[in-house]
């Protein structure tokens, strides 16, 4: 029913109207108030450590094995002594199996600072987990600091499955593969709390999620699943379409195979498909085109997207007009390499996972593992056992004879497949239900801050990118209100490469969580000989070993300002929106599933 506006008037008053109103609009425009979390207050570990086992006992499906007093000092961090802390060891819901007889559970550590600064941090690791990683990991390269050395309470875990029975052949097990998706995040979180107030007398008073490459799913799976239980993520490299971008690179390596000149079936005779010498062709060819588009000449391509424009591989990198020789690209090698950089299709041309930007990391260090190790020995047995359904066992003894054998249309519908044994798909148990719309964090005051390796080859950043314009359109075009999107130019997977990949994106987070502090640009620094985090021996000679730069919130462009030290992030300026409203051009290449 429609009512008119003078009507209203009358009956509530003019001033009373306009509040109306103005709370309609922001109610469904850009200008809704979003709730300010408060600050987490600190705490004291109350009793001893090793009371810890019998205190905790009575905690639901949960077995505590130990609980042991770490010394200060024990665990260093860029040679900053972690404080004094408790570590408690156990497990949860252990089972047998229907399927494949063998003993599951999710195995834990907690790390309880006896100084705690009233925060909770749950870390998600790594691969395909299976297992716990001390909970004491950083974010970037030869990182500076970690959630643990800050006083948080950390949690790690294995997620439910240990490698020891067989790495990915976890996945013939229904449940395992849930909880390695999501469920072990649903299952420890309440029990980590609810430990914490044990340890503590009180609860955490913010709780944060976070992670590097399958670490970065979990953290937007987190953020998606298990919204009211987190207040702030730090996602890196997230892999949330992790199943695609696995089978993506074994697409890759049958591309690769096409051009190798030994046996594909080893990670050398797939390398000579596209050689590290070749692969510093390609790098100088995107550098000669792209390097000066943000005003210097420095070996670090900032201007991403226009590059992708500009950049040309049949005419900017030389082709062979013979045998090849290191120094340029034969045409059968171009025509093979040209799909995977602009995105793995099927069979009829339909692209499933996002392109790869040409970026001058190409001749990184850690390239030549997910290009030609990983999709022989990690995609098969994540794509054959973990996501297919049905698995396909013969992936667990003859990985590299999969991948290359394996049809890539009906690999895809598989991932999407369920069965009376697997009643979920891959798509669903790996991926947030709806990555492009976190509008249920974004309404109760959480905060995202993700950033993404430009060159990282096994998790595109485009596809990070897409996420961000995703969440940009749900949220009437206000993301830069709750999330944040940092590329790192040249840094391979999660660290790494010819780049500047030491930063501190976990203070930003709480400050902007808790205070309501925005983040604007970090800055990054290289890590050369002594630098405290540890170097990069990809470090180019030609750089200050201290450089710095900028890291600009997406899709902002780190400029030249062109004057002064080219090696300072302070001569260095962000250029463009902060914010995207509804523009959906920005990035690179297709934007076939937006």
């Amino acid at each position: 029913m429609q009512v008119s506006h003078a009507r209203l008037a009358a009956r509530f008053g003019a001033a009373a109207l306009a509040l109306l109103l103005a709370s309609g609009a922001q109610a469904h425009g850009r200008g809704r108030h979003l709730p300010q979390l408060s600050p987490a207050t600190p705490a004291t570990l109350v009793g001893t450590c090793e009371s810890l086992v019998d205190r905790l006992g009575g905690l639901g499906n949960t077995t505590i094995t130990a609980a042991t007093t770490i010394a200060a000092g024990t665990l260093m961090v860029a040679g900053a002594p972690v404080p004094e802390h408790c570590r408690i060891s156990g497990y949860m819901f252990q089972r047998t199996s229907p399927v494949d007889g063998k003993t599951y559970s999710i195995q834990f550590e907690m790390r309880l600072p006896v100084a705690w600064n009233g925060r909770f941090f749950h870390q998600g690791n790594g691969g395909i987990d299976g297992s716990v990683v001390t909970a004491n990991t950083g974010f970037g390269g030869g990182p500076l600091t970690t959630p643990l050395l800050q006083g948080f309470a950390v949690l790690s875990s294995d997620a439910g499955h240990s490698n020891a029975l067989g790495g990915p052949a976890f996945g013939l097990d229904p449940q395992a593969r849930l909880d390695y998706g999501y469920q072990a995040v649903g299952k420890l979180t309440p029990m980590a709390k609810q430990a914490i107030g044990l340890a503590y007398g009180k609860g955490p008073d913010r709780s944060y999620f976070g992670g590097c490459s399958n670490g970065g799913r979990h953290t937007l799976v987190a953020a998606a699943r298990y919204t009211q239980d987190y207040d702030g993520y730090l996602a890196g490299a997230p892999g949330y379409n992790l199943p695609l971008a696995a089978l993506a690179n074994i697409f890759g390596a049958q591309r690769y195979a096409t051009v190798a000149t030994a046996d594909p079936v080893t990670p050398p005779g797939l390398e000579t498909a596209f050689t590290a010498a070749e692969r510093r062709v390609l790098a100088d060819a995107v550098l000669a085109r792209c390097d000066r588009l943000d005003g210097a000449s420095d070996g670090l391509v900032q201007d991403t997207r226009t590059c992708q424009r500009v950049f040309d591989l049949d005419r900017d990198v030389p082709t062979c007009p013979g045998a090849r020789d290191g120094s340029c690209l034969s045409t059968a090698q171009k025509e093979a390499i040209a799909p995977i950089f602009s995105g793995a299709t099927l069979s009829n041309g339909r692209p499933f996972y996002a392109p790869f930007p040409y970026d001058s990391g190409i001749a990184g260090g850690g390239i030549s593992f997910w290009e030609f190790t990983a999709p022989l020995f990690l995609d098969s047995g994540a794509v054959g056992v973990i996501f297919k359904v049905p698995p396909s066992i013969d992936a667990l003894s003859n990985g590299p004879a999969f991948s290359l054998g394996l049809d890539i249309d009906t690999a895809l519908a598989q991932l999407f497949a369920t069965d009376a044994t697997y009643t979920e798909s891959a798509m669903s148990f790996m991926t947030p239900p709806n990555a492009r719309n976190m509008n249920a964090a974004r309404e109760r005051g959480a905060k995202i801050i993700a950033y993404h390796g430009v060159s990282d080859p096994i998790f595109s950043v485009a596809d990070t990118e897409r996420w961000y314009r995703g969440i940009d359109r749900s949220s009437g075009g206000r993301a830069d209100d709750f999330a944040r999107l940092y590329r790192v130019p040249g840094m391979g997977h999660c660290s790494g490469g010819p780049t500047v990949d030491q930063f501190d994106a976990l203070t930003p987070l709480v400050k902007w969580v808790e205070r309501g502090i925005e983040p604007g640009a970090l800055t990054a620094q290289a890590r050369g000989t002594g630098n405290p985090g540890g170097a990069n021996a990809e470090l180019p000679a030609g750089w200050s070993p201290t450089r710095t730069r900028p890291l600009c919130p997406y899709p902002q462009v780190a400029r030249y300002k062109g004057r002064g030290d080219v090696e300072s992030a302070t001569n260095w300026a962000c250029n463009g929106r902060q914010g995207l409203g509804h523009d959906r051009n920005h990035g690179q290449g297709h934007d076939h599933d937006d």
